[in-house]
């Protein structure tokens, strides 16, 4: 009965408590591409992607009903860092669902004027917010209703302790005017949090040793948790392992918590559902180091395979150059492209599931095959050259001393002047399952088959190759098919041994194929990336650093002449696409088993005169 009663009245004072309107919430999934796409357009930084944020702890003073019911103690606020720009995951402050939309597109336009730096608070807000209403006009209405609403919903200064009533004055008067307050004055309590505004103090990883990587590593199974949301961490040493003292019966404790340092050893029967259930219930994860592995945890190191299992190297390595966009210099040499192929990959037929698919499309794609054409002028031909003889014979006749060569013409088929080189990501990633039967690495073998089925109808020079990496040494290429070797049962088997490998160094993968394609006599030269991801790795590659040099080597190819494509089955690739190969230089497969017969589909239409 007392706990009945304990329930209906948590209930009362949270409702009662509550300063939120749910009814009108807008949650950041309805406007995420909107978001991104208006970010952009106000001059933001196009390798940012958008986000959501977790929420903070405030510190501010609340009032009697919060604290009775132990609510608001958190907000949601907008900040942007070298990764993303974070906004709120739902916006609900406001009783109507148009001004709560309207703050996320502020948002935006804030964060799209912040050129970084350190300036205190609330004098950067100012001159964001300054800025942001000089260059687009048309956000001034917008700012004037979501003001007027938020300073209704604002601590009364009147109601206050006159040292947090000067701060809120100030704010009040940096909100109607900004650029107007100088300095805030300083208070006994954090003042109420301004969600028009960027976060404070964003969260953000301290430096430390607790982040290294442990020498002692095992493998295990790892699980992702992918919720959208971005979560406040900390670096804390791990506790005395010998000197512990247990008061408690472990068995006794029912729930997860923030880190606390005491002696606790590592289970090895921890069940990983239950570690990603507690993750996303904890608002702050805090990384340590503990010198003990464990069978499972989220994210593991990957070892190469011994010599003699490993696919055979062809080629010890090729140096390229690395872009480090935070320096804003290219690293010579600083990336070793190592050549390899298939070991065992003995000569086989096109399997029986795709040999309808491939006669039909090698049927259309003798349509591109360029029609016969006559040679005029030619030393020797199947008939004699009315035009070339008649000005010999004329040029004889007039005295002139006039050669007897290339009298002929000779009916020839003609050659498109094209080569292509598929690039496909061979990563971990494609070990993933798309449905019951299907694996995306199966998809991509499928595919390979048809395009180079496909091709081989046409006489188009193609080379098909696979990359992926452990660091930055050695990046693997792996050769499936030579510009100058013919499509055969040799191509078909090393096509059936590509199988899952590490990561994704995209860069140096399309370096390396800019170089090969640059050796073709081809006047036009195709580059076609295919992936299931963004470039990452295990060391600085993951994030923005790799988005950054995979455009720098796509910008690379283009100067030399080549036309890069990618195709790719992320879901979220219209999110960094744009920024790498733009709007024009992508397409997203949205449903995966079908890939196999577009890519070929897709080629046609690219290289269609």
């Amino acid at each position: 009965m007392e706990e009945r009663i304990g329930e209906l009245w948590h209930r009362l004072i949270t409702r009662l408590a509550q300063d939120r309107y749910p009814e009108a919430a807008v949650r950041l999934s309805e406007l995420n591409q909107t978001l991104g796409i208006l970010f952009r357009a106000f001059g933001g930084d196009g390798g940012l992607r958008v986000e959501a944020a977790g929420a903070s702890e405030h510190h501010a003073r609340r009032g009697l009903l919060q604290r009775i019911a132990g609510s608001a103690t958190r907000i949601e606020l907008a900040w942007r860092d070298e990764q993303a720009l974070r906004l709120p995951e739902v916006i609900d402050l406001f009783p109507r669902a148009s001004l709560n939309r309207d703050l996320y597109f502020w948002l935006a336009a804030l964060a799209a004027c912040d050129p970084g730096g350190h300036l205190p608070w609330l004098a950067k807000n100012q001159q964001l917010s300054r800025l942001a209403l000089e260059r687009y006009p048309g956000m001034r209405a917008r700012y004037r209703r979501l003001c007027e609403a938020h300073l209704a919903q604002r601590p009364d200064p009147a109601a206050l302790r006159a040292d947090e009533a000067a701060q809120e004055q100030a704010i009040r008067r940096a909100l109607g005017d900004p650029g107007a307050v100088a300095q805030l004055p300083v208070a006994s309590h954090a003042p109420w949090p301004v969600p028009l505004w960027l976060h404070p103090s964003p969260p953000g990883l301290a430096p430390g040793g607790a982040g290294r990587d442990q020498e002692n590593e095992s493998g295990g199974d790892s699980q992702a948790v992918k919720d959208g949301r971005s979560r406040r961490g900390e670096r804390k040493e791990m506790g005395d392992a010998d000197g512990g003292l247990i008061t408690i019966r472990m068995e006794n404790i029912l729930s997860w918590g923030e880190f606390a340092k005491v002696d606790r050893g590592a289970e090895e029967n921890e069940d990983l559902d239950q570690a990603k259930e507690a993750a996303e219930q904890l608002e702050q994860f805090s990384v340590t180091r503990d010198g003990e592995s464990v069978a499972s945890k989220l994210k593991f190191d990957l070892d190469l395979p011994s010599e003699s299992c490993d696919d055979e190297i062809l080629q010890e390595g090729m140096l390229l150059p690395e872009w480090d966009w935070k320096r804003q210099l290219m690293q010579p040499d600083h990336c070793r492209v190592m050549m390899l192929q298939a070991r065992d990959a003995p000569a086989m037929d096109l399997p029986l599931h795709l040999k309808k698919t491939a006669k039909q499309l090698r049927a259309q794609f003798q349509q591109l095959m360029p029609a016969r054409v006559w040679r005029h002028g030619q030393a020797d031909g199947s008939e004699i050259d009315l035009e070339a003889y008649l000005r010999f014979s004329a040029e004889r006749e007039s005295g002139h001393q006039a050669a007897a060569d290339n009298l002929y013409r000779d009916l020839r088929t003609g050659a498109r002047d094209l080569s292509c080189l598929l690039l496909a990501d061979l990563s971990l990633s494609t070990d993933s399952w798309i449905d019951n039967h299907h694996r995306v690495i199966d998809v991509i073998r499928d595919s390979l088959y048809l395009f180079a089925e496909s091709l081989s109808a046409t006489g188009d020079r193609f080379g098909l190759y696979g990359f992926s990496s452990r660091k930055r040494d050695p990046v693997r290429l792996h050769r499936i098919k030579r510009f100058d070797e013919p499509y055969s049962a040799r191509s078909r088997g090393r096509i059936d041994a590509i199988k899952p490998g590490y990561y994704t160094r995209m860069g140096a993968a399309i370096r390396y194929a800019q170089h090969a394609l640059n050796q073709q006599p081809a006047q036009r030269r195709l580059l076609l990336l295919l992936s299931d991801g963004k470039p990452n790795d295990l060391d600085k590659y993951e994030g923005r650093y790799g988005v950054e040099d995979t455009r720098q080597a796509i910008r690379e190819a283009r100067g030399s002449g080549i036309q890069p494509f990618c195709v790719t089955i992320d879901e979220k690739g219209n999110d960094y696409l744009p920024y790498l190969f733009g709007s024009g230089g992508y397409v997203v497969i949205h449903k995966p088993q079908e890939l196999p017969r577009k890519l070929p589909l897709l080629y046609a239409r690219l290289t269609r005169e």
